[in-house]
C-alpha cells in the first residue's frame, strides 16, 4: 500500500526498509510474505540506477525486453501485494542505536524494530555535461549489464581504477574497439591488470586524458576529451561506461554510525548485517560487489531472511566481519 509521510510517523514497524530499488523491494517481498510489518521508504518512482536502464534481457524468468523501471515497478508491487506499505521521501538523517530506531525525512519520520539500507550508489557528485542527459541512451555505469548491447561497436571506458579496467577488459568481448580514457598519466589498477589492459588489442589507451562532454542528442554519438598539453578531440564511439572516482554510496545519511571500507562503502557480514545489530545493508552499498540486478535481488532476500531471524529472537545475531 501506498501512504503519506504523516501516516507512518508514530506506527513502529518491525523492518523499515530504506531504497525501493531491486534489492530493497526484494527484501520487502520476504520480509511481507513473513508476516513482518514492513515500511519502504523511496525517493520516488524512477529514480534509482536500475530504472535508468533502458533494456534488461537478463533478469532469469523475464525471458522478454524489459525496461528497468517496468522491473523495478513490478517488483514494488509484488511487495504491496505481500503487505508492504511504500512511502516516498527522501532520509536525511537516522538515528539506528536506538530502540526502535528511527529515520528522519523531509516530509516525516518513521520506526522500525529492523533497518535495511538499500540506497544504492548513484551519489557521484561531479558528472560532465551530456552524461545525466544521455544515462540509458550510451551512457552505463555497468559493462558487465550492458556490454552485450554493444557487439562490434567502438566504446569508451573513463577511469583508471582496478573496476574500470576489469570492466574494460569485459567489454573487449563485445566491442570492436574500447577507448580507456585514464585521468591521470598513470593507470592505477593492480600490476597484471595495467599490463593486459596495455597489451589488450582491442584497447586503446588514452593517459592522462580527461572526459571532457558525452556527445549525442538522442544517443551517444561520441566522446570530448582533452589530452594533458593537447586540445581537446572527438572520438567517435556508441556507449560510454564511467567509473571516475567519487562515485560513493548514497549513506550520508547515517553519518558515522557504521563502518566503512576505504571507498566509502558499507561494511556487512555474510547476513548483510551491518556493525550495529539489527541493521542490514545490500546492494550496491556493498565494496566490491557485482553490479547486477539478480545480485542486488539476492542480497535482499539474504537480508530479509536474517531480519526475520534476528527478530525472532530464535538467534541473536552479531556482526561476523571483524
Amino acid at each position: 500500500m501506498t501512504i503519506e509521510p504523516g501516516q507512518a510517523s508514530q506506527e513502529i514497524y518491525d523492518v523499515l526498509i530504506i531504497g525501493a530499488g531491486p534489492a530493497g523491494s526484494t527484501a520487502a517481498i520476504y520480509t511481507a510474505r513473513a508476516g513482518l510489518r514492513t515500511l519502504v521508504v523511496h525517493r520516488g518512482a524512477g529514480t534509482g540506477a536500475a530504472s535508468l536502464a533502458e533494456r534488461i534481457v537478463n533478469y532469469p524468468g523475464i525471458p522478454e525486453e524489459i525496461t528497468g523501471d517496468e522491473l523495478v515497478r513490478r517488483m514494488n508491487a509484488q511487495a504491496q501485494g505481500f503487505g508492504a506499505d511504500f512511502v516516498q521521501d527522501s532520509i536525511v538523517a537516522t538515528d539506528l542505536r536506538a530502540d526502535p530506531k528511527s529515520a528522519s525525512g523531509n516530509q516525516g519520520y518513521y520506526q522500525g524494530r529492523a533497518v535495511i539500507i538499500a540506497t544504492g550508489s548513484m551519489g557521484r557528485g561531479e558528472q560532465v555535461p551530456g552524461e545525466e542527459r544521455l544515462v540509458g541512451r550510451g551512457v552505463s555505469y555497468c559493462a558487465t549489464c550492458d556490454g552485450a548491447f554493444f557487439r562490434d561497436e567502438v566504446v569508451a571506458v573513463a577511469g583508471n581504477h582496478n573496476e574500470a579496467l576489469d570492466e574494460a577488459l569485459f567489454l573487449t568481448r563485445f566491442a570492436s574497439q574500447v577507448h580507456l580514457l585514464s585521468q591521470t598519466p598513470e593507470l592505477r589498477g593492480d600490476p597484471h591488470l595495467n599490463d593486459e589492459i596495455l597489451g589488450h588489442p582491442k584497447v586503446t589507451v588514452h593517459l592522462a586524458a580527461r572526459l571532457m562532454e558525452v556527445l549525442g542528442d538522442d544517443q551517444v554519438t561520441g566522446v570530448r576529451i582533452r589530452p594533458r598539453g593537447q586540445e581537446e578531440q572527438d572520438i567517435p564511439v556508441t556507449g560510454v561506461f564511467i567509473y571516475l572516482q567519487g562515485r560513493l554510496p548514497i549513506t550520508g545519511f547515517v553519518g558515522d554510525q557504521l563502518a566503512r571500507s576505504e571507498g566509502g562503502c558499507l561494511q556487512v557480514d555474510s547476513m548483510m548485517q551491518t556493525d550495529i545489530p539489527g541493521v542490514f545493508a545490500v546492494g550496491d552499498l556493498l565494496c566490491n560487489h557485482l553490479k547486477q540486478l539478480v545480485v542486488a535481488a539476492g542480497d535482499g532476500a539474504v537480508a530479509a531472511r536474517a531480519v526475520e531471524r534476528y527478530l525472532s529472537g530464535r538467534e541473536r545475531l552479531q556482526p561476523d566481519w571483524h
